[in-house]
């Protein structure tokens, strides 16, 4: 079923299911909310692209947190750009920001390297937090070239041994007298009732000497079912992910029409920064009253910036210092 509401939507997340090939997956548009964040810190296109990639991806595995909690994305590399960190907050926040070598980036010139080639060599990080430690759970993905396309096939296959394929597009468009920013992201899953059908093709013989015949045992093909989703979603141009022309349910209905597909209830995401004076305030109480004196400038204010959202706040030291004595009287 689905909500005639969220057809051809931009910024929406829309589950779905091939029960044939028992195959679940998600796709989602990016309009407005990706804009809005890259166009407020005027990140270069290289840039902006790895971010919006990041985004769709974030989205998409963070919708499965139904009422509340987190799913943050977070790179830390060496490469041109050396950190991504993409915010989801249940049920429907998105926020993200990403730092970048502006030197070595511009030494690039004309060149348009790959979302690997930017991120380099490090690891990628996936955490859901749904508010309290025993909830809280972390995966790690070494990233060595590979972008997140990979990374995400990779981090199912081994942290969940789910077989999971990813696909992500980001393009730039001239609306309204702007270039604005679009993005969009298509994820499959195998989950077969028989645990036997959900047994890797890639899965290490062990001890077993290379070239021996028990080698065709410990390494099972691949179930038809799905072999035949991932040759369907192979066929998916990048521009069929972030076309405005082309909805959701009809990318879907393309795909998978001969095997049938279900659509279920989407769920609408928005830009918005979890930043506030309250959560300025809990961060200086981590702060010694030293470092804290270190902060105040020439006016005599505390001035921090959100890196996700820009805005700034404007402290004064001696309100600060009031606040924190009061709350730990």
């Amino acid at each position: 079923m689905s909500s005639a509401s969220f057809e051809g939507s931009d910024d929406v997340v829309l589950p779905f299911a091939v029960e044939p090939l028992d195959v679940r997956g998600r796709v989602v548009r990016l309009g407005p909310s990706i804009d809005t964040i890259l166009a407020r810190h005027g990140y270069p296109d290289q840039v902006a692209r790895v971010i919006g990639e990041a985004a769709a991806l974030t989205v998409m595995l963070g919708a499965s947190l139904k009422l509340e909690g987190r799913f943050q994305l977070q790179t830390k590399t060496d490469g041109i750009i050396d950190m991504v960190v993409v915010d989801f907050n249940a049920p429907d926040r998105l926020r993200a920001t990403a730092r970048f070598d502006k030197d070595r980036l511009e030494a690039l010139g004309q060149a348009t390297p790959s979302t690997g080639e930017l991120l380099g060599s490090g690891y990628l990080a996936m955490t859901i937090d749904q508010g309290s430690e025993r909830s809280r759970y972390q995966g790690v993905v070494a990233l060595e070239g590979q972008g997140f396309e990979e990374a995400a096939d990779q981090y199912f296959r081994q942290s969940e041994q789910i077989p999971t394929q990813v696909r992500l597009a980001v393009a730039e468009q001239f609306e309204n007298g702007r270039h604005t920013y679009r993005a969009g992201g298509l994820m499959i899953q195998f989950l077969p009732s028989s645990s036997e059908r959900l047994r890797q093709a890639d899965l290490h013989p062990g001890d077993i000497p290379e070239g021996h015949p028990s080698n065709d045992l410990a390494s099972p093909s691949e179930d038809d079912a799905w072999v035949e989703a991932k040759s369907l979603v192979g066929t998916v141009e990048d521009h069929e992910l972030i076309d405005p022309t082309v909805s959701s349910e009809t990318l879907l209905y393309r795909l998978f029409h001969e095997r049938g597909v279900r659509v279920f209830e989407g769920q609408h995401v928005h830009e918005e920064c979890t930043c506030s004076q309250e959560r300025i305030m809990g961060m200086m109480r981590r702060f010694s009253a030293e470092d804290r004196r270190d902060m105040v400038g020439d006016n005599g204010r505390i001035g921090i910036t959100c890196e996700f959202c820009s805005r700034f706040y404007d402290l004064d030291p001696a309100d600060v210092e009031a606040e924190i004595a009061k709350s730990e009287a």
